[in-house]
């Protein structure tokens, strides 16, 4: 654990300038923005600024069985970064340069700290973007991002995170450095260490260098945003769009009460009696293929009775995509907290998905607002609690196990971008069986012998 004696010898590697023991300084970095779960406030916090720090640090870790928290910007909604000991924290937000922009090999290679905002707005000189684009972007880092295997808006028609990672350095938890990978676009070499270690939460190893894959940035696009009297039609809506062979960037939904909190919040003219609302865009490098795809979705929305506008401006267009990104801070200003969920579903369902989320509202008496990603099945439902309320905690906690009961009924999955992390963690023998659960744990128990890294997080400890 932590003592004088490993804060001396933090101090001898990160500088004193780099290491924080105050306490109130330490507080600051014992949680994340997922409430009500378990914390501690660390014992030190180190910024490293190159590879060689981290390893030294993880081999004295090693030596005194020091639990060590990787941390990026701490916007993550699962609990991943949060120290659940008095560690070491390792923040990355001075490890924050982007290496190189190759232009002509379409990558760019990052530390982990690099906002992933920066990155976009540095590779678009380019005529390039770095697709994976979660609600956090502003402030969320790639290291992050790629730890938690994070999706975003652009998620059905680009992927997710691990769909853009081609290589990374990592330190082991042995001390060991770790290159794999590299600019190529075709490496089927050794094992998929992409698929190992995007999404491992910083169990395995700490991400210290990332090589991202970026694409050519979409010359046009579309956005239009429709309202529907029955959640029915806007679920419908989805699902002809995908089987009219019309992949869009960009397919959101956002329930009534969601529609109503947004407009509150934001004014930017939402329909407050609308059921639901479904936004928008198709983009693409020629104009009539997005012109197209525009109009079929114009099609098939007034086919199942909804009503559409197509932004016509730019400053139209950015008041569409305003609602969106106003969806979670306008329901966290109804309630002290939010709790915000992203079981995901198959899009079939996304219907009885929205239809149980509301009986199971209504069931526990909980404010509960749903917006996500409905052309990949990523919902939020978001609960608005207040978490001094013991009653309403206790029925909130009820709920969740309900929702998460009834996606996985439904072929779904616990977290379709934000992670396991520790608020899932009891949750998930019931999605990969006891089987799955022995399969990590001889994973990090191979990596990790001395369980050290992220103790706690995305494996179970306990049957």
């Amino acid at each position: 654990m932590i003592d004088d004696g490993f804060i001396k010898k933090c101090k001898d590697i990160f500088g004193p300038e780099n290491v924080l023991t105050d306490k109130a300084e330490l507080i600051t970095y014992s949680y994340d923005a997922t409430p009500g779960i378990p914390s501690e406030i660390p014992g030190v916090v180190v910024f490293p600024q190159n590879t060689k720090q981290i390893q030294e640090l993880i081999s004295f870790a090693r030596q005194t069985k020091t639990p060590v928290y990787p941390r990026g910007a701490g916007t993550c909604l699962s609990g991943g970064p949060v120290p659940l000991s008095k560690g070491v924290v390792i923040s990355f937000q001075r490890m924050n340069k982007i290496i190189e922009i190759d232009a002509d090999n379409l990558t760019a290679t990052v530390q982990p700290g690099v906002i992933i905002s920066d990155l976009n707005s540095a590779v678009s000189k380019y005529g390039l973007i770095y697709p994976p684009d979660p609600g956090s972007m502003a402030t969320a880092t790639v290291g992050g991002s790629v730890a938690e295997n994070s999706g975003g808006l652009r998620g059905l028609k680009y992927g997710v995170t691990k769909h853009y990672i081609m290589g990374m350095e990592v330190v082991l938890p042995t001390g060991e450095i770790f290159r794999y990978g590299g600019k190529t676009v075709k490496n089927v070499t050794a094992y998929d260490f992409t698929s190992l270690f995007v999404g491992s939460e910083g169990t395995l190893g700490i991400i210290t260098e990332i090589i991202c894959k970026l694409i050519p940035a979409p010359k046009y696009y579309k956005s239009m945003i429709a309202f529907f009297d029955r959640i029915e039609d806007a679920g419908k809506t989805v699902t002809d769009i995908i089987r009219a062979h019309v992949i869009p960037a960009t397919l959101e939904i956002m329930d009534k009460v969601t529609i109503q909190t947004v407009e509150n919040y934001a004014k930017v003219g939402l329909p407050v009696d609308a059921e639901a609302l479904l936004l928008i865009e198709v983009d693409g490098m020629g104009k009539d293929s997005v012109d197209w795809e525009a109009e079929k979705c114009l099609e098939i929305i007034k086919e199942n009775n909804g009503k559409a506008k197509v932004a016509q401006t730019a400053q139209e267009r950015d008041s569409i995509w305003t609602a969106r990104r106003a969806a979670l801070p306008a329901l966290a200003q109804v309630k002290p907290a939010t709790i915000l969920e992203d079981a995901t579903v198959p899009r079939t369902k996304i219907v009885e998905m929205l239809a149980a989320i509301s009986n199971i509202s209504k069931k526990y008496n909980i404010m509960i607002g749903t917006f996500g990603h409905a052309g990949d099945g990523n919902l939020h439902p978001t609960l608005l609690i207040d978490p001094l309320n013991k009653d309403e905690l206790e029925r909130v906690n009820k709920a969740i196990d309900e929702i998460f009961e009834v996606a996985l009924s439904f072929g779904g999955t616990l977290s379709g971008e934000h992670g396991i992390g520790v608020a899932k963690l009891k949750y998930l023998k019931n999605e990969i069986g006891k089987s799955g659960i022995k399969t990590m744990r001889r994973i990090k128990q191979a990596l990790d012998p001395d369980n050290i890294l992220n103790p706690a997080k995305l494996v179970p400890v306990e049957d």
